[in-house]
């Protein structure tokens, strides 16, 4: 019920907000505060990674958040080297967004004396090493709402074009299951490898991933849309691949 009523607060917050036409309804998932994956997340992502506990002392779950991007956002940015305007703006417009969910969220929780950690979108990361030290894509990946391809996105039952965001209350909840089944078709059987041909500067590979060329690359396009605050963006990688609107093992399974 509680579940229902937050994602529904979500889903509906998120329709308000998308007159221009920019998302596709949100994917919301949850899990246990104390799983023990995200203590994993300190030897797999970052050693300085937080725990939910240390954001939130009473911390019992994590709410994740995935807000996919709508089809002419990502169509809009397959051609070409650089990132596309309609997905620098989109991927400000997403970050704000993400940013008034979790504000929505602590209100409606502070009405009913639930505490809430919020945690920014984006930009919440060691500027050197260019690692997060709270990662929303992993906290969504114990929550159940995907699993990482071999771009390193998570693929969702709506893809992987889109942004997430998480926050942590002190309300225990049932945690959201997760699939045992591999998303990404190169995991799954080596079968496809698309993002990496995506990739316009090399820095995704099958044998791993240069963050920092990559980073280099988002700074790039960013200069070119100082206007909109100089997003550092690219998301070739996520766009026109089989997982970007869907997880295309499902379309498989169902013959």
């Amino acid at each position: 019920m509680v579940k229902e009523k937050i994602r529904n607060l979500i889903v509906d917050f998120v329709r308000s907000k998308n007159r221009e036409g920019l998302w596709r309804e949100p994917i919301v998932g949850y899990a246990d505060a104390s799983d023990s994956l995200f203590k994993r997340l300190r030897e797999v992502t970052y050693p300085g990674h937080f725990l939910p506990e240390e954001l939130l002392p009473e911390a019992k779950t994590v709410i994740v958040f995935f807000v996919p991007f709508d089809s002419r956002v990502v169509e809009s940015n397959l051609l070409g080297y650089s990132a596309s305007r309609l997905w620098a703006y989109s991927y400000v417009a997403t970050n704000q967004l993400l940013v008034e969910i979790s504000e929505m969220l602590k209100e409606f929780f502070r009405k009913k004396n639930i505490k809430c950690a919020v945690i920014l979108p984006t930009h919440n990361f060691d500027r050197e090493k260019l690692v997060s030290w709270w990662s929303h894509r992993h906290a969504g990946y114990i929550a159940g709402i995907g699993k990482f391809g071999l771009n390193n996105m998570l693929i969702t039952k709506s893809g992987c074009a889109g942004r997430t965001s998480s926050i942590i209350i002190d309300l225990e909840m049932q945690p959201s299951p997760r699939d045992d089944d591999e998303y990404c078709l190169y995991k799954r059987d080596e079968s496809c490898t698309v993002c990496v041909e995506k990739c316009v500067n090399d820095s995704l590979r099958v044998s791993g991933f240069n963050r920092f060329s990559c980073w280099q690359r988002c700074l790039e396009n960013g200069e070119l849309y100082t206007d909109l605050g100089s997003p550092s963006v690219c998301g070739k990688c996520v766009v026109g691949l089989p997982c970007t609107y869907e997880i295309p093992l499902l379309k498989e399974s169902q013959f």
